[in-house]
């Protein structure tokens, strides 16, 4: 891969960032829809935008004018205090899902901490287990990897915490096995996300939910990626009439502002009491009116019915590659979470397109992983078709 990093931020990086991550030879100076600049003055056509935390694109006008405006005035109090944005923007997360309540935080493994002590809080003391389904991916603090059913993620870190039985994805009879006396919740992500884009078998998140109320389990869903839009539907589970009794959501939440938040029912907050968990930072006045302003940009532009169209357009761009190449196994499309699977090591792919200025992501290995904007054009989006099926159908 060639690289247009300059000299300078390459030491910086070499001498003083921790190398935690594996990084593209590109540095990124400049975002404006679904384009990025990196300092070379290259641009880029991004279908992983932010992670896909830029569900509205790099740099949303209301987003920015939102927070410059609140810059200007208050940048942080802690939750000690009360402000008006913060319970604002509560309410309008609570009017589009299941009237409940919001804790505020800054990401989606503190979105999903919370989520767990809230299911061992509402639970008895002798019911701490959680259910998790393999290839789920809940975060990296250490009670959410270790609720994420994937051992690559486990390695090095043990032991492990206790208190999670992991079962395959869209098995139900493996749920209802594993479930005992001290079973106390089921989390799972309506859909995968970092597991591949799976969407789950029919029937089975009902069946979720069945399980749950049989036994006396709360049902977590995990929709940090799948959440706030970017299925077309405001929460994931609304594609398949399922509501659980607490839902975390990230990414996208603030527009590409750091926040998340985890919501639950109006009966089960009050569990979450006082002094149990908090988040310094969370649901702060900056992140309260970029979430604000993320709402209204949706639903002013109509960008939940957008989202639909848009993943059709990919979809029968992307699906005739099924059937004409041998090593594309399958296009799974949810809005604008879109998965194409191989048979082959998909990270080439990534390289390929990032050379011919397309940025897109693989995931499991053999996933091509796109999360497009909802604000993507149509000629973007073909534009973007193009140069993606120009590289797999010449993937050597």
């Amino acid at each position: 891969m060639s690289t247009t990093m300059s000299p300078s931020t390459s030491e910086l990086f070499d001498r003083y960032v921790v190398p935690n991550y594996r990084r593209f030879p590109v540095s990124l100076v400049r975002g404006e829809g679904s384009w990025v600049w990196d300092d070379a003055g290259r641009r880029y056509l991004d279908f992983f935008p932010g992670w896909g935390c830029n569900l509205l694109g790099h740099c949303p006008a209301p987003v920015v004018e939102a927070v410059q405006q609140q810059v200007a005035k208050l940048i942080h109090v802690p939750n000690t205090w009360h402000f008006e944005s913060q319970g604002l923007w509560a309410k309008l997360l609570s009017e589009r899902s299941f009237d409940g309540k919001a804790f505020f935080c800054n990401s989606g493994a503190e979105a999903n901490e919370a989520a767990i002590k809230l299911v061992r809080l509402h639970t008895p003391k002798e019911r701490y287990k959680i259910i998790t389904f393999e290839g789920g991916f809940h975060g990296r603090t250490f009670g959410a990897v270790t609720a994420t059913a994937q051992p690559k993620y486990h390695e090095d870190l043990g032991p492990m915490l206790p208190g999670f039985t992991y079962v395959p994805f869209g098995d139900l009879d493996a749920v209802r096995d594993a479930i005992d006396d001290q079973t106390a919740g089921i989390m799972v992500e309506p859909i995968q996300g970092e597991g591949g884009i799976r969407i789950p078998p029919a029937g089975f998140l009902q069946g979720l939910r069945q399980l749950a109320d049989e036994h006396g389990l709360l049902l977590v869903f995990d929709e940090v990626q799948a959440g706030c839009g970017r299925t077309g539907e405001w929460f994931a589970y609304q594609n398949f009439g399922v509501t659980p009794d607490i839902m975390t959501l990230a990414k996208s939440l603030c527009g590409g502002i750091a926040g998340a938040a985890m919501l639950t029912t109006t009966e089960i907050a009050p569990s979450l009491r006082p002094g149990m968990h908090a988040a310094t930072f969370g649901g702060n006045p900056i992140a309260a009116r970029a979430g604000i302003a993320t709402i209204e940009m949706i639903e002013r532009d109509n960008l939940l019915a957008r989202t639909k169209e848009l993943g059709e357009r990919f979809r029968s761009r992307l699906q005739p590659l099924v059937d004409e190449l041998d090593y594309a196994r399958e296009l799974r499309v949810q809005g604008l979470m879109i998965g194409l699977e191989l048979t082959v090591d998909a990270t080439a792919v990534v390289g390929a397109a990032m050379e011919k200025g397309l940025l897109i992501n693989c995931t499991q290995g053999n996933v091509v992983r796109l999360l497009p904007a909802m604000t993507l054009t149509d000629a973007e989006t073909d534009e973007g078709c193009d140069i993606l099926i120009d590289v797999l159908k010449n993937l050597n």
